[in-house]
């Protein structure tokens, strides 16, 4: 692992963790593998469901610059290359308040 998987703060986590537990189990391992995935090569450049965000996406007080497409749910994050991390910042279902 390259890079270390983190979330910003614990609402943040507790928001991811409780969105992830309403999806189906199959979905959910899915969405952890791509996830981990990640820590080896935050930037999948090539794969269909990797898209860097033009312009980025503000949540809460981050910026997600990056949106991972894993069926119908979307996981934006930001990568901060200094400190080899990548910043979890939301997951998502895929509808127009996704990006807002």
């Amino acid at each position: 692992m390259n890079y270390a998987l983190k979330f910003p703060n614990e609402s943040v986590e507790d928001k991811f963790r409780r969105f992830l537990s309403d999806l189906p189990v199959d979905l959910q391992d899915k969405i952890m593998e791509t996830i981990e995935a990640l820590a080896d090569d935050p930037y999948p450049y090539g794969q269909k469901s990797f898209l860097k965000l033009t312009p980025p996406v503000g949540i809460y007080q981050y910026v997600a610059q990056y949106r991972l497409r894993i069926g119908d749910c979307r996981v934006l994050y930001d990568v901060d290359n200094k400190r080899k991390v990548v910043w979890i910042l939301a997951l998502r279902r895929r509808k127009e308040r996704t990006y807002k």
